[in-house]
């Protein structure tokens, strides 16, 4: 099954085994500059990933380092409004597994809906809502496709990276990410149902990324750029430029915290 999963890998880089796993959302894409020695591998070279039809995810696998940290880099995902399709990143994911990642970050961007996390946050995920109640492991068989979600998003490695933002003077925001399906943006009844169930951050993917990682045993952190207060919070408009505009102006944030997590990365 490894064999299959990295066929698509270079001769050159079949050796390469990283630490740490990153999927880098809408707007966190050009954090991929910042890999150095780089590998770059196009999903449509590589059996079993998917063609992201989605502006600002590149859809490419990047092996590399951050520091002395040898990491594996996934720039952009599949969503589930694209094909309807929640396990589209099931090869992407396991192939971190079997490039010897042991934990994932992922990243997106998100709207508020909470009035203390404001747009042009970094916000660090500590717990998810699905609100479409599907799952990447419908068709799983076997015992294994029960897993635990406690912890989803390791206590772990959220109090190493809330120490970090402290240490660089960043103000990193905490919330529970919800998920919706989209392709459309949430109307004003949606947003104020979300935030009656518990909910501080609004997004369209990251859920079905994070069961998977959790089904292949890698530990999760996950983070928002917030691009937007959710509808009926602010007067702006929502579209996916203007998300893509904010998400441009925060991302030097995240990108910050994440070099400083990586490149100290002890293992």
């Amino acid at each position: 099954m490894i064999e299959q999963l990295l066929e698509g890998i270079p001769k050159q880089a079949r050796g390469f085994r990283a630490q740490i796993g990153l999927i880098l959302g809408s707007g966190v894409g050009p954090f991929a500059d910042m890999i150095d020695r780089s590998m770059v591998v196009s999903y449509s070279d590589l059996p079993g990933f998917p063609r992201s039809g989605v502006v600002g995810h590149a859809g490419r696998l990047i092996l590399g380092w951050i520091g002395q940290t040898p990491v594996a880099c996934l720039q952009g995902r599949a969503h589930y409004y694209e094909h309807g399709n929640p396990s589209a990143m099931k090869a992407p994911i396991e192939t971190l597994a079997a490039l010897g990642c042991k934990s994932v970050i992922v990243t997106n961007a998100g709207g508020s809906l909470n009035p203390e996390i404001p747009a042009g946050a970094v916000a660090m995920i500590t717990d998810h809502i699905s609100l479409t109640q599907v799952s990447p492991l419908f068709g799983e068989t076997g015992s294994k496709r029960f897993i635990d979600m406690v912890d989803a998003y390791d206590p772990g490695m959220r109090a190493e990276f809330a120490a970090i933002a402290k240490r660089i003077g960043l103000d990193l925001k905490q919330g529970v990410y919800c998920w919706f399906s989209g392709p459309q943006f949430e109307t004003p009844a949606e947003v104020r149902a979300a935030r009656v169930l518990g909910a501080d951050i609004a997004g369209m993917s990251t859920v079905p990324d994070v069961i998977l990682a959790r089904y292949c045993g890698l530990k999760v952190a996950g983070f928002s750029i917030i691009t937007n207060m959710g509808a009926g919070l602010s007067d702006a408009k929502l579209s996916h430029e203007h998300t893509m505009v904010q998400a441009r102006a925060a991302a030097d944030k995240l990108f910050d915290l994440l070099q400083a997590y990586i490149a100290d990365f002890r293992g």
